[in-house]
């Protein structure tokens, strides 16, 4: 199998030595070219016609998100990962390339760290998303929720929501947490794989868009009909059971899936806390996490369904789910949200279906 072929973009020679000597590691990598602006990289795309880009954001001329616009505009479909500072600003600038089709994001390591813990810093960060973006072949076609083999459902209502997602999912989660409406008459709980500062970012993008409050999770807070949390980066996020409420919880327990937070720490306690009133949802996003937690959702009677492969930037989240046989349904994101309103809406009492006929107007 022929080498991903990568093109690595950046305004500093030592990013750029640091980026190619980390990718050189890999036999399953090659570098195409480099690139010191915006403007060098367009010009060399259709020479060195690479696989995969790597792109800082912050560069003199053509800044990362305008040579993103343009890069979109004229190569649709090449995957471009954004490598961006771990700061605020480097957040939301991340956040904006996401929304205007970037296909993933590292972050740089940070100024203190010395060059070998550089070099493995972007190993860990880069080589995975290049190899998995570079190898996605285009879609042709995605099976349908009807083909697939749907689980025989208890009549049980549905109690809780709880989303995992990664590569993609930003994008993702803006096309379905708008979707929910004011009145949504369960909590939602979510993982989607980011750092630290980008996570309460994402939430509060979020939030201007959704008629739910959406908010990053803070330990202690009770779950309540109508909000949206979203783990925090760097910590896993749980539900406890305190009383008659349920409550978030975080802790610093290792990564699971080389990742925290982890859609399976997650899952496992919703299903813990909720039994057979859980509705999961596993959206784009590279790797299995998320596979042994709805596991624990199926084991304890709750219900699984994924993202298709025609709408996830990767498949790899919802594919695992999928190919175990616990999704009794597979569905396009943009038909993400009216699916779960009516299955939320067809499981609870006659007085309380108040969102389908909201949906359909």
């Amino acid at each position: 199998m022929l080498p991903i072929r990568v093109l690595v973009v950046d305004d500093s020679v030592v990013v750029r030595r640091v980026v190619c000597d980390a990718l050189a590691s890999s036999a399953e990598v090659e570098i195409a070219g480099t690139a010191a602006s915006g403007a060098i990289a367009l010009a060399k795309i259709p020479q060195l016609n690479p696989d995969v880009i790597t792109l800082d954001i912050e560069m003199p001329g053509l800044d990362g998100i305008q040579t993103l616009v343009e890069i979109r505009k004229r190569y649709p479909k090449l995957p471009v990962i954004m490598f961006s500072t771990l700061t605020e600003r480097g957040a939301a600038i991340t956040l904006e390339a996401l929304s205007l089709g970037a296909s993933d994001y590292a972050t740089k390591p940070a100024n203190s760290t010395s060059l070998a813990g550089a070099i493995e810093q972007v190993q860990q960060e880069l080589i995975a998303k290049i190899v998995c973006l570079g190898r996605r072949t285009t879609i042709t076609g995605s099976p349908q929720a009807s083909v697939m083999p749907r689980r025989v459902l208890g009549g049980q209502r549905i109690d809780i929501v709880a989303i995992g997602t990664s590569t993609g999912g930003p994008n993702a989660l803006a096309a379905l947490i708008p979707g929910l409406p004011a009145d949504f008459p369960i909590p939602v709980v979510l993982v989607q794989h980011m750092p630290p500062v980008f996570t309460r970012l994402l939430a509060d993008r979020l939030n201007t868009l959704s008629p739910l409050e959406v908010h990053e999770g803070e330990a202690g807070k009770i779950l309540e009909p109508g909000h949206v949390w979203i783990a925090p980066g760097g910590h896993h996020m749980t539900v406890a059971r305190r009383g008659k409420d349920a409550v978030l919880s975080k802790n610093d327990d290792p990564p699971e899936n080389s990742c925290r937070p982890a859609v399976d720490v997650l899952f496992r306690s919703v299903a813990q806390v909720y039994g057979p009133n859980v509705l999961a949802v596993v959206l784009t996003g590279m790797g299995s996490d998320g596979l042994r937690g709805s596991e624990w959702i199926r084991e304890n009677g709750g219900d699984v369904v994924a993202q298709d492969e025609a709408t996830s930037v990767v498949w790899g989240m919802p594919g695992a789910v999928v190919t175990a046989g616990l999704a009794s349904e597979i569905y396009p994101i943009g038909t993400m949200a009216k699916e779960i309103i009516t299955r939320v809406t067809d499981s609870r009492p006659a007085n309380e279906k108040r969102a389908v006929a909201r949906i359909n107007t």
